[in-house]
């Protein structure tokens, strides 16, 4: 019997060395909650997900880039192509998950056309996200943007602003604490759906599910193809967290797989 007991914690003390970790930063909404949902899943594959939330978009690249964490999801490959050049990091991507239709919100009108003359528009200030807040505007009719002004597009790049609207550039989290205060806000929609809005039915106007900012599950080149991360993209592809988003957030996620 003791040497059935003594077997038996040898296999669970190899099983524990055996499990490997992963810490994964996300924000909030979705993101965290997918990372949840698959959780179980990477347990019975012997992997243990650890899940830091974070409220900012610079922190999760800066600490997988000094390997203070093994990976982040929260941002789309456009904005990660910024970081990677701005901050001089090397970040990649491992597996493309799903697409947050941008949109703008408003307390104040009830269509875009209701916009008043000199209107305060809030815009993310980050380099790609401003620009993605831009070019919705810029399809909305609202403004009109310089020939080759891209996803990286400035107020500067405006050739016409007939209702001479006033762009105001503010950190991505806090627009939706601002939305009371302006007219208009162009927010991302995991802090849209942080603050409780419903962007299939409180936007006034949305990105297409065509849209090519796909979130993406993000690494560093040294780890991004270790059999723990292989396992967290194989488990985000699932047929499993295809109908956890759609039947959980109702099309204001959209699954990019």
């Amino acid at each position: 019997m003791k040497k059935l007991i003594a077997a038996l914690a040898t296999v669970a003390a190899f099983s524990a060395q055996a499990a490997e970790t992963l810490t994964v930063a996300a924000t909030a909404v979705p993101h965290a909650e997918l990372l949840e949902f698959v959780k179980p899943q990477l347990a019975e594959q012997g992997v243990e997900l650890n899940v830091k939330v974070f409220t900012d978009y610079v922190q999760p690249n800066i600490q997988v880039a000094e390997k203070r964490l093994d990976a982040n999801f929260f941002q789309h490959q456009p904005y990660l192509d910024e970081f990677n050049k701005g901050k001089g990091t090397e970040l990649v991507s491992v597996a493309g998950v799903h697409i947050e239709p941008f949109g703008a919100y408003s307390s104040k009108v009830k269509s875009l056309d209701e916009l008043p003359s000199g209107a305060t528009v809030v815009i993310p200030n980050d380099a790609t996200n401003g620009g993605r807040a831009l070019l919705l505007l810029a399809k909305a009719g609202v403004i009109t943007l310089k020939d080759g002004a891209g996803i990286t597009a400035t107020p500067k790049d405006i050739a016409e602003n007939p209702k001479n609207i006033k762009i105001r550039e503010l950190e991505a989290a806090t627009l939706p604490r601002v939305l009371t205060q302006v007219d208009l806000a162009l927010i991302n929609t995991n802090y849209a759906l942080e603050a409780k809005l419903n962007p299939t039915q409180d936007a006034l106007v949305i990105e297409g599910s065509d849209s090519p900012y796909v979130n993406i599950l993000v690494a560093r080149p040294d780890n991004k193809d270790s059999d723990a991360m292989q396992k967290l993209a194989a488990a985000l592809h699932s047929e499993e967290v295809r109908q956890f988003i759609q039947e959980k957030y109702k099309g204001a996620v959209v699954p990019a797989f």
